[in-house]
């Protein structure tokens, strides 16, 4: 993220209170800082090899996150670099040390290395939501440059170079993707968000850990309902009359990840797959590029598997879910009322 986010996301427990010095909270939000991230096989001292070598240094860890899943280990940390008694660059060879010797990988992002954020867009063989975010880069609506296009097939490569942005093809005949050739290409272009454009493969926790929460999908059915694949025929055997579209942070559960946007669409009677797939896509476009905006603008923040916007955040910038209007034709009544004797009444959750 762009360094004004970079630094608010890693002071978000520490906003200005009437009883404040100004002066002194402006001199704390502008500090610098550094995200770390350590990947690697799960092993003792891998923690206090990091944290020794930043204490050494002055730096000082105001968060740390860590999981491990099947058997890979990450590790988030960030830091205040404000009383550091080293260069960057000796930061950096100090936490290479650390990845030497512990045989794990060790990743440094300063706030102050770049004013955008460069999004990496991986996609399979639908155009429409890659074309969404190269139109809404070009409108401006993006505060992020499109760096690089990666695809487990050639078909969307006409429409990246139209674009002037590389495209690759990590996948094989069947389309089965080269991971690690897709990790050589986020470094190499140093992606801050990984956007999955209708991206029909799922992504192994070794990539996932990489970037937690910075990849963000677009999934064809209102989430948690109809998770995995063929969505749309899922929603159809199921009988709904109200289909939708969801766009959601990446986790190690598939389709399970905080949800971001949605998008939602009646289904008329009798209507094929294909028809909700119409009606369907272009919501798929726009929720996708919703949430991309509302990350780059570091608006959301996610707590416990869920996103809520930041106090700061102006709700009417954004459509997160139905559009307001949809209030001028839903009905205010009849509601649950109070009709007991004694002016109490126990609510009703659905249970019966």
């Amino acid at each position: 993220m762009a360094p004004a986010a970079f630094e608010r996301k890693a002071l978000e427990r520490r906003l200005p209170t009437a009883s404040d010095d100004y002066a002194e909270v402006y001199a704390e939000m502008t500090r610098e800082y550094a995200e770390i991230t350590v990947i690697g096989e799960d092993k003792t001292g891998i923690v206090a090899g990091v944290t020794g070598a930043l204490f050494e240094r002055g730096v000082n860890v105001e968060d740390i996150d860590q999981n491990v899943r099947e058997g890979i280990f990450r590790m988030t940390l960030h830091a205040d670099l404000s009383e550091m008694v080293c260069r960057r660059e000796t930061l950096r060879e100090a936490l290479a040390d650390v990845s030497e010797e512990h045989d794990v990988e060790v990743t440094v992002r300063f706030s102050e290395d770049r004013d955008r954020d460069r999004i990496a867009v991986l996609v399979t063989k639908e155009t429409h939501c890659l074309e969404k975010l190269f139109a809404a880069r070009d409108d401006g609506q993006l505060n992020a440059e499109i760096t690089v296009v990666i695809g487990n097939h050639d078909d969307l490569e006409p429409l990246a170079a139209t674009h002037d942005v590389p495209f690759y093809d990590v996948g094989d005949e069947t389309g089965v993707p080269d991971e690690d050739r897709i990790l050589e290409l986020l470094e190499e272009y140093r992606a801050d968000l990984v956007v999955l454009a209708r991206y029909m493969r799922i992504l192994s926790p070794d990539v996932v850990f990489r970037y937690e929460d910075r990849i963000i999908n677009i999934h064809p059915s209102l989430l948690p309902a109809f998770p995995g694949a063929a969505a749309y025929r899922q929603a159809r055997e199921g009988g709904v009359r109200i289909a939708g579209v969801t766009a959601h942070y990446v986790t190690t559960d598939l389709d399970q990840g905080p949800i971001i946007t949605q998008r939602a669409f009646n289904v008329p009677d009798g209507a094929s797959v294909e028809e909700m797939r119409i009606r369907g896509q272009p919501l798929e476009a726009e929720a996708l590029v919703e949430a991309v905006r509302l990350h780059l603008d570091d608006t959301v923040t996610t707590h416990w598997g869920r996103t809520e916007l930041r106090d700061a955040a102006d709700e009417d910038g954004y459509q997160l879910g139905l559009p307001d209007d949809v209030g001028d034709i839903r009905p205010a009544e009849p509601r649950n009322r109070d009709i007991s004797a004694t002016g109490t009444s126990p609510p009703n959750d659905g249970a019966g």
